[in-house]
């Protein structure tokens, strides 16, 4: 397992997405499910995704985690009932590069966590995955994911903030 880690200023990022909620154990066919309509609405389409697919984690309950599954895009795009444009909003945000098996992830989360913490930093409660190669053809211990924790602004951290996932996660393929 290798792991980088830094805070980085994000622009807002539009992306084409389908939103659900999922339990921890049907969270591998909900992500390939998702990404299956997303990528054949796209084709559909004639547009070629504008980053690799990521998955939004909005909570930490593990029978009903509300989940955002697609692919960043370059312009907007007609929707589809369930599959709607919408934007990752930019700011400030905690990220590591992990390389290694999906399964050990919660490390990242942890470690990325301590780092955030170790430069003064909180996280929203919100994580995205960005999965940077495919696992059907890629070893496991070569699979490389980006964790993007975006962090509360200054200006807001005495404020109210949803309950969300910018603590421990654990994902089991």
């Amino acid at each position: 397992m290798a792991l980088t880690f830094s805070i980085i200023q994000r622009d807002d990022q539009p992306v084409f997405s389908f939103r659900t909620s999922t339990s921890m154990r049907d969270l591998p066919e909900t992500i390939l499910s998702a990404l299956a309509k997303v990528t054949r609405l796209l084709s559909d389409r004639g547009i070629l995704p504008g980053g690799p697919p990521f998955v939004g984690y909005f909570n930490l309950d593990m029978n009903d985690m509300a989940v955002e599954i697609g692919y960043p895009i370059k312009y907007a795009i007609a929707e589809d009932a369930e599959v709607k444009v919408r934007t990752i909003p930019g700011g400030p945000a905690g990220v590591c590069l992990y390389t290694g098996p999906y399964q050990e992830l919660a490390t990242a989360y942890q470690q990325l966590n301590a780092y955030i913490e170790s430069q003064g930093c909180e996280p929203t409660g919100i994580s995205y995955e960005f999965y940077l190669n495919d696992p059907a053809v890629t070893p496991p211990d070569k699979l490389e994911t980006q964790i993007v924790f975006p962090l509360i602004q200054a200006s807001s951290r005495n404020k109210e903030r949803p309950q969300g996932n910018g603590r421990i996660h654990s994902l089991y393929w």
